[in-house]
């Protein structure tokens, strides 16, 4: 979706219109002066599309990312009713609620002075962006406060919370109402908001992680059947930042440098959970701090290219990690001794300068922790969408991405895998994904490790994994972990680092056994077990996550609701 500049048009008119006592706000969506024309409607719906209202769970509160040996408010287990992430998500979905509310109550008022077709195509974006705000909003928090219908200020503080089940049938309305009424895609000429396929899509992804296997299965095949969706070629290509509006991406906010939506140096425009700022994840070499990183247990959880784990896998080398793995792990973590943002990667100890393809000559190594020793602490630095548009000047933007097709397709395999009803189907959807992975269509199966069983059991692992493997850095990871209940698992474990440098050298490289002292055993969810290098002096613990089943599964509703609010309750042992 494109917003093109309305977004920032209507924030100049806003403060306009505040500066003449005489006026109602613009932003006033109820007022008697706003939906008078077309443009104006136009503006109040492409408002709830602004980059605000769209949170994202980032990576940072899962087992596949690292910031050197802190935690924080999920990793640690002490999230609160002050827990700010949780107030930001409760506040940007509400305002947003509250808008379409207004919006769509309004349409009813006005529908006469425009074409059908125009109101639904209205309606249809409204009831999108309303029914994915409330998903949002009871994956995190259960049952939560619901309405439907413009407020007053007193009318909000009588409201009480909602079973989640009755919010879910009015989710799936709204979803089934937009995806009548939205497109299949826009003209170039028109404004870019969501689409049926959206709708579609969406409506899966709450229906799955609510336990509707039925309804996400039906949904996911309707986008399928759309076949107006296909996977991008080349898996690396895809994310990176000048590569945008490809025919996977099924919804996304985009983000632009020119009209000040953007990622920068040390933060992002708008609130950013992850502290998503790019010298985070820039090299040290290319002038960055490397200290936002991929995990060991990540990096571990990629399969070998015979599509067996590295414990099972004769292809796989401790000494040798990025050799015969799935290729989503040389795009999604980079390679030692490969080229990335203009230098030679070695996080060696040894290894005190590197090449710059930049200068053509070697240069000291910042990327190494016997030279600077802040840099990452387990050797991994991110790959994935992370390109010289982050280094040339800290400031970049890629579109983000909420849906696509890659994610439908395991969608659709999960929710029959899950109603047992195992077919070609099911196999063709996974394979389709880990085909493109490798570069190769789904019918050339000697050319990649094509998925064939059809026990559940193993069917559900392998899926897991692939989402793991497929969605890294792509704010997935945390609601799978908490759906399929392995948050008390995988964050209940260390995470681990390499040695300091001495250590490192005498124990480690001296020893033959860098990059990694052993394989790690690796469970039927794809975790690694490091304890036995641990055990051994060979690795050493960076902190360790905490996660507290009996209440983190749901998210504290904030404080400041609870007090304003008598009708409210608050979540389990919170």
């Amino acid at each position: 979706m494109k917003l093109r500049n309305i977004t920032y048009t209507i924030a100049a008119m806003i403060l306009v219109a505040c500066s003449d006592l005489n006026l109602n706000p613009l932003s006033e969506a109820s007022s008697g002066n706003w939906y008078s024309d077309e443009t104006e409607v136009q503006m109040s719906v492409n408002d709830l599309f602004s980059m605000e209202f769209w949170d994202r769970d980032p990576d940072s509160w899962t087992d596949d990312w690292m910031y050197r040996q802190a935690t924080n408010s999920i990793t640690n287990g002490t999230i609160d009713g002050q827990f700010s992430a949780g107030l930001n998500h409760w506040n940007n979905a509400y305002t947003c609620i509250a808008r379409a509310n207004t919006i769509l109550e309004s349409l009813e008022k006005v529908q006469a002075q425009f074409p059908q077709e125009l109101v639904q195509l209205y309606e249809g974006n409204v009831r999108f962006v309303r029914a994915s705000k409330y998903a949002h909003l009871i994956s995190h928090w259960g049952d939560v406060v619901f309405y439907t219908q413009a407020l007053d200020i007193d009318e909000s503080f009588n409201l009480s919370r909602t079973d989640k089940e009755v919010i879910l049938e009015s989710i799936y309305e709204d979803f089934d109402i937009a995806s009548d009424y939205l497109p299949v895609s826009y003209e170039a000429s028109e404004n870019q908001w969501a689409t049926k396929g959206a709708a579609l899509g969406m409506k899966a992804r709450i229906a799955l992680y609510m336990g509707d296997f039925d309804i996400a299965r039906d949904a996911a095949k309707a986008c399928i059947d759309l076949a107006h969706y296909t996977l991008y070629p080349d898996f690396g290509d895809l994310f990176i930042p000048s590569n945008k509006n490809s025919d996977e991406i099924i919804f996304a906010i985009p983000r632009s440098v020119e009209l000040g939506e953007f990622i920068r140096d040390f933060g992002a425009t708008h609130n950013d959970d992850s502290g998503l700022g790019t010298k985070f994840y820039i090299t040290r070499n290319a002038g960055g701090s490397t200290s936002k990183n991929p995990t060991w247990d990540l990096f571990c959880s990629y399969l070998c290219s015979d599509g067996l784990p590295i414990d099972e896998s004769p292809l796989y080398d401790p000494q040798n990690p990025f050799e015969n793995r799935d290729p989503r792990c040389t795009e999604t973590i980079v390679e030692f001794q490969t080229e990335h943002l203009g230098f030679m990667f070695q996080p060696h100890p040894d290894s005190l300068t590197v090449y710059s393809f930049k200068s053509g000559n070697y240069v000291q190594n910042n990327d190494t922790r016997s030279v600077a020793q802040f840099t990452s602490y387990n050797g991994l630095v991110w790959k994935k969408g992370i390109t010289e548009d982050w280094s040339d000047d800290y400031f970049t933007d890629p579109d983000l991405v909420f849906l696509r097709y890659a994610d439908v397709l395991l969608m659709y395999a999960e929710a029959k895998i899950e109603l047992n009803e195992i077919d070609n189907s099911v196999l063709s959807a996974m394979n389709q994904v880990r085909a493109r992975a490798y570069g190769v269509s789904e019918s050339d199966i000697t050319l990649y490790p094509s998925v064939a069983t059809t026990d559940q059991t193993e069917l559900r692992n392998i899926l897991r994994i692939e989402r793991r493997m497929e969605f890294a850095l792509e704010g997935l990871r945390y609601m799978d972990i908490i759906r399929w209940e392995l948050a008390e698992k995988v964050l209940n474990l260390p995470n681990y680092g390499m040695l300091d440098v001495e250590a490192l050298r005498t124990q480690v490289v001296d020893q033959g056994l860098w990059f990694f002292p052993s394989t790690p055993e690796i469970d039927e969810d794809g975790v690694a077990d490091f304890s036995d290098m641990y055990d051994a002096g060979l690795i050493r613990q960076l902190n360790q996550r905490t996660f507290d089943a009996d209440r983190q599964y749901l998210w504290p509703i904030p404080s400041k609701e609870i007090l304003i609010n008598d009708n409210l309750t608050q979540n389990p042992n919170y």
